[in-house]
């Protein structure tokens, strides 16, 4: 009798978490080899250990940047290697760099692999896939070849060609991925904190990584149609799809508010920007608007930033930046359709209703899904570091954050977790990476599975 063996089908999520646990081990396997560190004062190289390997692999592959070591003076050539490939597999993808693997190769993308490159990118149909993939990478080369240049000259001033060269690489990858892993100095940017050419190249750089691959594309199509038609900026708006217009106004509102808020929070504090001339300020504060979108850098001690400055970062870390990108958190879109649903029910609207369209109410639902889901873990995670940690509440929260929102910032704790908080948060940057979006689409699917004719009686609750 000849035994058939069962076939093992995986759901197009299953092949997005199992691809992204094998990058992880792989990455630790390979840091925590002696080579990827730098030799001690007798010379000899000693291994990170596991558990820090795992971390910063997982730190890696999710884009995060938490690290438990500093990156600069720790890891070697080949170790800083081996953390930007990870950090480019893990911004842009696997599937991405996987589906580019096979038309080098010459082989046909099949409909699974399609469905996975679909659950990857959080796009709504199969087709255009491939030709999207090409677009993401030579928009991914051209973005961070054109940030590595103007980085490079900027870092001219301070080190030798070989170097600056190496510095405007690094930099270029880790921000265009939002990942805030630095080769800079123990401080991240702070050196950097009043040099506008480095600042406004970064905060660039992380902005478009921030606001997904869907929306390049539209803005150029629509561009192309502003010069060719002679449009002014309205049209030219109005023109753009409704994702494209929500991803913009959001991203243009929530930097523009994190600039205003953190520069009043800060303009007296002397701990951080209260010495610095106007324009000073405003660069810093500027700055401080733009990394929270998961980037990770920073130009000001965030561990003596106000309150309020801590406050508005969670905040910001927690949102992050757009579907379809470099950027973790809930994404701008995710908050953008709760607060028009929001505003659709004050205003006595039966259906929630954006820039004059009608949002679908699987898409609220999804929404509310992802951030409700989101803050369970948040709180769990920070419960369960108050127990395991020793730090004060503030810096737990926000350390839960930073991770669940793969952004990277700290406020000094990091090096001191324990192996278990170590361990908590390498679960924590995962779910971050993988978890809003695959949660969502998992929670669509099983809804419309339970989905029949029958409906249930109606009965009202007392809500508000």
């Amino acid at each position: 009798m000849v035994n058939k063996q069962k076939k093992v089908d995986l759901k197009p999520t299953q092949v997005l978490v199992l691809g992204f646990l094998l990058l992880i081990v792989l990455g630790a396997v390979l840091l925590d080899l002696p080579v990827a560190s730098q030799p001690n004062v007798n010379g000899v190289r000693d291994s990170v250990g596991v558990i820090d390997a795992l971390f910063t692999a997982t730190s890696a592959v999710c884009v995060t940047g938490l690290v438990v070591v500093n990156t600069m003076e720790h890891w070697s050539l080949f170790g800083k290697v081996v953390i930007i490939i990870l950090i480019q597999i893990g911004g842009l993808g696997f599937m991405t760099l996987a589906t580019t693997f096979f038309m080098l190769m010459g082989r046909k993308i099949g409909l699974k692999e399609r469905l996975v490159i679909q659950e990857a990118l959080n796009q709504n149909a199969i087709s255009g896939l491939v030709r999207l993939v090409r677009s993401i990478l030579l928009g991914t080369v051209i973005i961070e070849g054109v940030g590595a240049l103007f980085l490079t000259i900027a870092f001219l001033k301070d080190y030798p060609l070989k170097e600056a060269i190496t510095l405007g690489v690094f930099h270029s990858i880790s921000a265009f991925c939002n990942a805030g892993f630095d080769i800079i100095s123990k401080t991240s940017f702070s050196p950097y904190v009043h040099d506008v050419a480095v600042n406004l190249t970064i905060m660039v750089i992380i902005i478009l990584g921030g606001l997904g691959f869907t929306v390049w594309i539209d803005l150029i199509k629509v561009t192309k149609e502003k010069f060719e038609k002679k449009l002014d900026f309205k049209h030219w708006f109005l023109r753009l799809n409704l994702h494209s217009k929500l991803v913009l106004a959001l991203t243009a509102s929530f930097l523009l508010g994190g600039l205003v808020l953190f520069f009043l929070f800060e303009m007296n504090n002397q701990r951080t920007i209260g010495d610095f001339t106007f324009g000073q300020k405003v660069l810093a504060s500027m700055f401080q608007s733009v990394t929270p979108r998961t980037a990770g850098f920073n130009t000001i001690p965030l561990d003596r930033m106000t309150d309020g400055s801590k406050f508005l970062t969670i905040i910001l870390m927690f949102i992050g930046g757009s579907p379809a990108g470099t950027a973790g958190g809930v994404k701008t879109v995710t908050i953008g359709v709760l607060i028009f649903a929001v505003i659709s029910v004050v205003r006595s609207k039966e259906e929630t209703e954006i820039f004059d369209r009608r949002i679908p109410e699987d898409i609220v639902k999804r929404a509310l899904a992802v951030v409700m889901i989101s803050l369970s873990v948040v709180v769990m995670v920070t419960i369960t570091l108050t127990i395991t940690e020793n730090f004060s509440f503030m810096d737990t929260l926000f350390e839960a954050v930073s991770a669940f929102g793969t952004v990277g910032l700290s406020l000094g704790i990091t090096e001191e977790l324990s192996a278990i908080g170590k361990l908590v948060m390498c679960v924590t940057m995962f779910i971050g990476r993988l978890g809003p979006v695959t949660m969502a689409v998992a929670f669509a699917i099983r809804s419309s599975r339970r989905a029949t004719n029958i409906r249930k009686p109606e009965e009202k609750v007392m809500v508000g």
